[in-house]
């Protein structure tokens, strides 16, 4: 059997395996938190993935919660009141910062904010909404080439 280090690597197989965040965790009081502001929205579901907590809205995957942080969904319609207020981008992966998801951290104000927060959380829905087909599953990107394209 393998053993593992601090640093998650494997210190008798060469091979290195993935490293638990800690700080992807969330608290049962935070959560319950999330929710009480967000119930002007109407009916949130939430799903427990990776240390995380996802909100969904009618299906629409829109929000996170992850090291008790609160992310919303972001896209062109909405990424410009979170970069205005300086709020960062999710990054899933501490030792991979430049990978990150079209989700931004909400700002304190607008979470303590019961209304306001409702209202962010409206246009990430809008911004889910954009990204996921009738079934409620997300759309995924062809990888398949068109056909006949000549140059």
């Amino acid at each position: 059997m393998c053993g593992l280090s601090m640093r998650g690597f494997n210190t008798l197989c060469p091979t290195p395996i993935r490293e638990y965040s800690p700080h992807m965790a969330v608290t049962d009081d935070y959560l319950r938190y999330v929710l009480e502001q967000l119930a002007g929205l109407g009916q949130v579901t939430t799903r427990r993935m990776f240390g995380a907590v996802g909100f969904y809205h009618e299906s629409r995957f829109f929000g996170l919660i992850a090291g008790d942080i609160l992310y919303f969904k972001v896209n062109e319609s909405n990424r410009g009141d979170y970069e205005a207020r300086g709020m960062d981008r999710f990054r899933p992966y501490p030792n991979k910062p430049q990978l990150s998801m079209t989700y931004y951290e909400v700002p304190a104000d607008t979470l303590e904010d019961a209304d306001e927060c409702v209202e962010w959380a409206r246009k990430s829905v809008a911004a889910a909404a954009v990204t996921t087909r009738l079934d409620g599953r997300p759309k995924l990107k062809s990888t398949r080439r068109k056909r006949g394209g000549g140059k």
